[in-house]
C-alpha cells in the first residue's frame, strides 16, 4: 500500500509560480512512477506530467510544457511539480498519483494504483 498527500496548491496571479510536493507513505514509494493529474470544475481529470522511478524519464501534457517540471527526491520519498508562468487555465484540483507496476505509465490514468486527495491550485487573471 502506499499513501499519497499532497500540498503546495493556494491561489496565485497569472504568471506567478507555485511547487507542489507528494509525499508517499510506504518503503516502495521509490520504487513507483508518479503522476500529476488535474481536474478543474465541470471538466474531467487530465494528465499533467509524469516521471518513473528513477526520474530519468519524464512526460508532459503539451499544455504545460516548458512551464511545468516533475522532479523527485526518493531520499524523501517525494514528487514536486514546479509550475511556472501559471495561467487562469490552469486552474484546478491537482492529484498525484503512483503506479508500482508500469514502469512508465506516463498519461494512463488506469495504469496508478494509488491516488492522493488532491490540492486546489487557483490562478487569477
Amino acid at each position: 500500500q502506499v499513501q499519497l498527500v499532497e500540498s503546495g496548491g493556494g491561489s496565485v496571479q497569472a504568471g506567478g509560480s507555485l511547487r507542489l510536493s507528494c509525499a508517499g507513505a510506504g518503503r516502495t514509494f521509490s520504487n513507483c512512477a508518479v503522476g500529476w493529474f488535474r481536474q478543474a470544475p465541470g471538466k474531467e481529470r487530465e494528465f499533467v506530467a509524469a516521471n518513473t522511478r528513477s526520474g530519468g524519464y519524464t512526460d508532459y501534457a503539451d499544455s504545460v510544457k516548458g512551464r511545468f517540471t516533475i522532479s523527485r527526491d526518493n531520499a524523501k520519498n517525494t514528487v514536486y511539480l514546479q509550475m511556472n508562468t501559471l495561467k487562469p487555465e490552469d486552474t484546478a484540483v491537482y492529484y498525484c498519483a503512483a503506479s508500482r507496476t508500469f514502469i512508465r505509465p506516463g498519461a494512463q490514468a488506469s495504469a496508478y494504483a494509488y491516488w492522493g486527495h488532491g490540492t486546489q491550485v487557483t490562478v487569477s487573471s
